[in-house]
């Protein structure tokens, strides 16, 4: 079978098809009451709730990432859980009236969203993505990582079919299935897209942060784990190795490094040893380095989303079949410590540090190469170092006591549920939230006057003699005794003359 050379220019004709349908499918949808939004939403959520097992395994057969039935829990979160935190948010009309400040805050869509989606949570990106646009009434259409098209194609078309049949307009939400990077780019900078969200590697955030849209986009996790002497460490132990082999750890949230500190170090070491923690003596993690990273750092693909076995084949090592994570102890932080870096597959780092002010140091470092802005996780139980930790590390999003995973994203924890984490500027990104539909939602404001403008604001300009061009003149003010007669004179002496002079004006 010859090459496909036409298949660029499919995908950037279907690219610009979609853009546009979406834009006239929702100038339609901009005029839907809050019940058919609704209605829609509810619909599309139990849709994908419903198909969550067999598109979790449709994601782990496409691109051999991670855990199908892990895939599973995603995707019931991005449905299930993501819906039920965004059902009772206004979107339509009237969100708020402050009679103090006499402002009306009125609900209106951004337009049309274009969403790129990752190879690592491919279905469960995209339908959290759906559900936080058409909320909001916007239309979206998703462009998935080419590895993952035919698994996020087909959560996106689960939904946008159950939001039909409940009443939204065709086209509205749509997914590039003729994909390549001419198709992506024509996606992101065509007239029609509004907004761009962006969830993937650092290639796909940047091309959407120059495509001359405005964007929300994300950043690496290079997330560490502080395990104080304080903490319950049976349990920091069992969230630890249960948190990074969860869908063999393609989540960003994910903890990368454990740095714990010292008098527990050991404790905790053995503790994560019996919840299935192998750890790497000094050759096999010399090969795992190797197979985990080219020259230059990056990531190797073939070891994205893997477990302790298939690395192991993959790095020519032997390691236990119980093993569920792999762990390396580390010598430092940096490019000369290569298992430092955000590692999206089932091996962690290990540093022991003395004292939470040192492990605060260390954590820092490995926030600074390559996961500023994104995520922390604390185990312990004096509220004191939880809140240093909390006013001093460069993360928005410090969870503790339970998983990286889980409590980031917003399952196990009071955040906001979401598959898109922003790092803020610290991370490049414009915000520091979890994006929901509140980020995909302008707000128009209907404000009242509420005071005149000062007296010094009516004043004529010093070249303009009179009333000026339009023979509108300042207001006359009253005097405690009411009007000044000679003022009124003066006004009308005025306007007459220039009368005088437009009449006599050829």
């Amino acid at each position: 079978m010859g090459d496909d050379y036409d298949a660029d220019l499919r995908s950037v004709q279907q690219a610009r098809r979609l853009a546009v349908a979406a834009r006239g499918a929702q100038r339609e949808f901009a005029f839907a009451t809050q019940a058919e939004v609704d209605r829609i939403c509810a619909a599309m959520a139990e849709a994908g709730q419903a198909a969550a097992e067999r598109l979790g395994a449709l994601a782990q057969e496409e691109t051999g990432y991670g855990v199908a039935e892990h895939k599973r829990v995603k995707d019931e979160f991005a449905t299930r859980d993501v819906w039920h935190s965004i059902a009772e948010v206004p979107t339509v009309g009237v969100l708020e009236r402050d009679e103090a400040r006499n402002v009306v805050d009125i609900a209106w869509p951004v337009g049309v969203i274009a969403a790129l989606t990752p190879s690592t949570n491919p279905t469960s990106t995209a339908m959290y993505k759906i559900l936080i646009a058409v909320k909001a009434r916007n239309g979206i259409v998703v462009a998935p990582h080419p590895s993952a098209r035919g698994a996020a194609a087909e959560a996106v078309r689960v939904l946008a079919e159950a939001g039909q049949r409940a009443g939204m307009p065709a086209g509205l939400v749509s997914c590039l299935e003729e994909v390549s990077l001419p198709g992506s780019q024509e996606l992101l900078g065509h007239y029609a897209t509004d907004l761009i969200l962006a969830t993937g590697g650092p290639g796909m955030v940047r091309a959407a942060h120059s495509a001359g849209k405005p964007a929300i986009g994300v950043g690496p996790g290079n997330v560490p784990v502080w395990v104080d002497r304080s903490a319950d460490v049976a349990k920091a132990a069992r969230d630890i190795v249960a948190s990074k082999a969860f869908d063999s750890s393609v989540i960003c949230a994910t903890e990368q490094t454990v740095v714990a500190d010292a008098p527990i170090a050991a404790q905790l070491r053995a503790a994560m040893e019996a919840e299935g923690a192998y750890w790497l003596d000094g050759e096999q993690q010399t090969a795992i380095e190797r197979t985990l990273f080219a020259p230059d750092g990056a990531i190797r693909p073939a070891s994205v989303g893997k477990t302790p076995q298939q690395l192991a084949r993959l790095a020519g090592i032997t390691v236990p079949h119980h093993a569920r994570i792999l762990v390396a102890d580390l010598g430092g932080v940096g490019r000369d410590h290569p298992l430092s870096r955000e590692k999206l597959t089932t091996v962690l780092g290990f540093i022991v540090e003395d004292g939470w002010r040192a492990g605060c140091e260390r954590c820092i470092a490995l926030l600074r190469f390559g996961g500023d802005g994104h995520s922390l996780v604390i185990h312990a139980t004096d509220e004191d170092v939880i809140l240093a930790f909390g006013l001093e590390k460069p993360a928005f999003r410090i969870v503790v006591n339970t998983w990286g995973t889980m409590g980031a994203i917003g399952a196990t924890t009071g955040v906001m549920p979401s598959m898109t984490l922003a790092p803020g500027g610290l991370g490049g990104a414009a915000v520091s939230d979890n994006i929901t539909v509140t980020h995909l939602l302008n707000i128009k404001r209907l404000a009242y006057a509420t005071s005149e403008p000062p007296a010094a604001a009516w004043s004529l300009a010093p070249d303009v003699a009179g009333a000026g061009a339009t023979g509108q003149v300042r207001p006359v003010a009253q005097a405690s005794g009411g009007e000044d007669p000679a003022a009124i004179a003066e006004v009308v002496r005025r306007v007459l003359a220039e009368l005088d002079t437009r009449e006599g004006a050829p």
